[in-house]
């Protein structure tokens, strides 16, 4: 099962102790050592540095703790190969561009029967690797497409609601725990995955955690959220992470089955429940 991370904040912020945290589950805490990647988002484009090794001994990892990277908005992965070889056109974060800003997106599961069920729905996106997580993105850009075709930017409830009906058709195939970004918007959507305590295949596959912390006291340094080093900033700081599991002894919200949250500026500004799947029940064998 891969491990996905998130995070959403109202001023630039820099992950430090959640990407530690989240890293030593590449091959160290957890066997997920097939690969791992990162999206730092800065206006309409994102800074994108992905390995085909463990992120638990990537100096990658380590190279991203010194620069120190500020952005609103991260989307990471790491990776245990379910389908596909372990390249990098398979490791994720997955990014295109769509209405002149860039696009990303994240899924942990595996979708069985999803590419030969909707292979003819892709339009004029394809996958570079050969991953169904690739292929479920390219899906869900060429439902989007329509939506940025004009030259005014698509309200959220309209996106939002094309986001909610890909995620509907997902969950049939399988576990499909997906992070996607629009660079203003981070989408999440819960679904079930394999429970450590349990081993069974079963909800929630995604957890968050808001925060908020108030402005940097002149002459001191930022007092951290727990998981986050806060950018300096003059306003207060609003943070809302999302991960495969806690990283942190805090409490963590589960993710419903089958819900989906818009996040902007460290904030869920809006959700949506699950909606009826409209495809047959998934095919035996599903993993996450």
């Amino acid at each position: 099962m891969c491990e996905l991370l998130a995070m959403s904040s109202l001023e630039p912020a820099t992950l430090s102790i959640s990407l530690e945290a989240f890293s030593e589950r590449g091959g160290l805490s957890a066997p997920h050592k097939d690969g791992w990647g990162a999206a730092f988002y800065s206006g309409r484009d994102a800074r994108r540095l992905r390995e085909t090794g463990a992120a638990s001994r990537s100096s990658g990892i380590r190279f991203l703790s010194e620069q120190e990277y500020r952005s609103h908005f991260v989307l990471a992965h790491v990776r245990q190969a379910t389908k596909g070889a372990v390249s990098l056109e398979n490791t994720q974060p997955f990014a295109r561009e769509l209405g002149g800003r860039m696009h990303v997106f994240a899924h942990n599961g595996d979708l069985i029967g999803l590419e030969e069920a909707t292979a003819a729905d892709l339009g004029r996106f394809r996958p570079i690797g050969d991953t169904d997580s690739e292929h479920a993105f390219c899906l869900l850009l060429a439902r989007l497409e329509p939506l940025w075709a004009g030259s005014e930017v698509p309200a959220l409830e309209s996106r939002l609601a094309a986001v909610t009906a890909f995620a509907a058709l997902l969950r049939p195939f399988g576990p499909a725990n997906f992070l996607y970004g629009d660079s203003e918007y981070l989408y999440v959507h819960g679904h079930q995955r394999t429970q450590e305590t349990s081993g069974r295949i079963e909800p929630p596959g995604l957890y968050t955690l808001c925060r908020t912390c108030p402005s940097r006291p002149e002459g001191r340094d930022p007092k951290p959220i727990e998981g986050l080093t806060l950018g300096l900033n003059e306003a207060r700081q609003r943070v809302t992470l999302v991960a495969s599991v806690p990283l942190t002894r805090e409490a963590w919200e589960p993710v419903e089955a089958g819900e989906v949250l818009a996040i902007k500026g460290g904030q869920i500004v809006a959700r949506t429940g699950a909606a009826a799947p409209p495809q047959p029940a998934a095919r035996p064998g599903a993993t996450a």
